[in-house]
């Protein structure tokens, strides 16, 4: 059977209605085959990461970052998943991957740093992204909520094979 993991930081309410949504389209009745394991971010192991054959990652952006939360996940987890660092130490661009990942952000004014973060860690692992990042500004809408769900029955879907 497939796995999916959504890695996520949900500290809000709306966060929390994205990463519910996006949990509820990744389990839809229509997908068969996918077991979806959820973790938040600072209980997401290496482990969780390797079995996985996709993975979706939300975060609230904070002070024009990701979370604290899943900056830990990133840092005890990258080189266990297979990131690759540059001789100075910074992560280097991977020559690409196989792992589907989709990325889901909430921001009151601005997620453009958050986003930048995580897109920037994951391109030295062997990961592709799979779909558009959901980047959510203000109050969730029914709209946003759609998104979330769709963007979770995609990547579902996808390592369903």
């Amino acid at each position: 059977m497939a796995r999916l993991l959504v890695v996520h930081h949900s500290p809000t309410a709306s966060v929390s209605s994205l990463t519910d949504a996006v949990v509820a389209g990744a389990q839809d009745d229509v997908i068969e085959g996918v077991e979806v394991v959820v973790r938040p971010a600072l209980e997401a192991t290496a482990d969780d990461v390797l079995a996985a054959d996709g993975c979706l990652l939300g975060t609230p952006a904070n002070f024009g970052y990701m979370s604290g939360a899943l900056k830990h996940f990133f840092d005890t987890v990258f080189l266990e998943i297979g990131g690759s660092l540059s001789d100075h130490g910074s992560a280097s661009g991977s020559d690409g991957g196989h792992k589907p990942f989709g990325l889901y952000v909430h921001g009151r004014y601005d997620t453009a740093g958050a986003v930048r973060s995580v897109l920037s860690i994951v391109s030295a692992l062997p990961w592709r992204q799979a779909a558009n990042v959901l980047d959510v500004l203000g109050d969730v809408t029914e709209t946003d909520v759609a998104a979330a769900y769709e963007l979770g029955a995609t990547l579902s879907a996808l390592v369903s094979g």
